[in-house]
């Protein structure tokens, strides 16, 4: 089965599981361009990948500066290589972040440890 060549808003939110005004808003920060047929957006196979890749970099943490400049190297240049490195020095610093805020993490879970456990043994003893 072939995919469609154009797809409605409802059908990008529904195979997103997304809703109509995150959609919305990816075009009004110019990620996605729709066509227009009359009052409503067509969307072509560009714009259902361009969403897919929006999608997957907000969900690991990229913002959309940086997802708008993944973009814009792939339109500019058709640059698979340099568009991958871009996205791979993006990735290894989002990776350092999150591994900065587990140790941060760690820190303030060993911290609430001590204390419970400070807390439990202060209860334990009898009332003078």
């Amino acid at each position: 089965m072939t995919e469609p060549e154009f797809f409605s808003i409802s059908d990008l939110a529904r195979d997103f599981d997304v809703t109509l005004r995150t959609i919305r808003f990816y075009e009004e920060q110019g990620l996605i361009e729709p066509q227009r047929d009359g009052r409503q957006r067509v969307f072509n196979r560009r714009d259902r990948a361009r969403l897919k890749l929006i999608l997957r970099g907000k969900r690991i943490g990229l913002s959309l500066s940086d997802i708008r400049d993944i973009l814009d190297l792939y339109e500019q240049a058709h640059d698979e290589a340099g568009q991958s490195q871009k996205l791979l020095d993006l990735v290894l610093e989002r990776r350092r972040q999150l591994e900065e805020q587990r140790r941060d993490i760690d820190a303030v879970l060993e911290e609430i440890t001590r204390l419970e456990s400070h807390c439990r043994t202060v209860l334990a003893q009898p009332a003078a």
